[in-house]
């Protein structure tokens, strides 16, 4: 990684920037270096914009309480909306799986976010997902199906499981997303054709 002191030559200020910059995900110095210079090289209004877009989404941004995807309002539209079968709901790791599965326009249920998968090696462990609120909306609603949606890797195949067993004699069927989407991969890099296989190919658990 390249280190601080090969950028010596650069004002403290856009040094600052690269390392504000490459505290983000998949972001290395170099790559903010580049993203640091073309705001840099950009007229002041794009700075402002992004800046304003920043503090917008950490002001107007929040979870819903229903499903717990990031939303403006809470409930967020897909809760709130009355064309949705609040009876199916749709299990994800994190929200960005729930903008991937809309996309498929297959999907005509609701969703939970769980906040991300069970993984012991990580340190995450079932008390820290959202597995209580799960549980919650089915004993208060009448839930039909569970469809299991986390990744298809060993920590989304593990979570599916413990979902399968928590949510056993609830009177409700549990099923798993189909073996479309390819084993090892993130929801949210698969395209929209294979999302929608998966979707109308699900199958029970267990």
């Amino acid at each position: 990684m390249e280190s601080k002191l090969t950028m010596s030559g650069l004002p403290p200020a856009v040094l600052e920037l690269v390392d504000k910059l490459a505290g983000f995900p998949s972001v290395g110095r170099k790559s903010a270096l580049r993203m640091a210079l073309h705001i840099l090289r950009s007229p002041r209004e794009i700075a402002q914009e992004l800046s304003a877009a920043l503090l917008a989404v950490k002001d107007r941004v929040a979870y819903c309480h229903t499903c717990w995807t990031l939303a403006e309002s809470d409930p967020c539209p897909i809760c709130a909306d009355p064309r949705r079968d609040h009876s199916f709901i749709c299990v994800v790791e994190e929200p960005g799986d729930v903008i991937a599965l809309e996309k498929t326009n297959i999907w005509k249920g609701v969703y939970h976010v769980l906040g991300g998968a069970i993984s012991p090696l990580d340190g995450v462990s079932p008390d820290q997902l959202r597995l209580d609120a799960l549980a919650g909306r089915i004993r208060n609603g009448a839930v039909r199906e569970v469809l299991v949606a986390t990744n298809p890797t060993a920590e989304g195949e593990t979570t599916a499981l413990y979902i399968a067993r928590m949510l056993e004699g609830a009177n409700v069927a549990v099923t798993r997303i189909a073996r479309g989407v390819p084993v090892g991969s993130d929801l949210e890099l698969v395209d929209d054709s294979t999302l929608a296989q998966a979707l109308k190919g699900r199958s029970a658990i267990g």
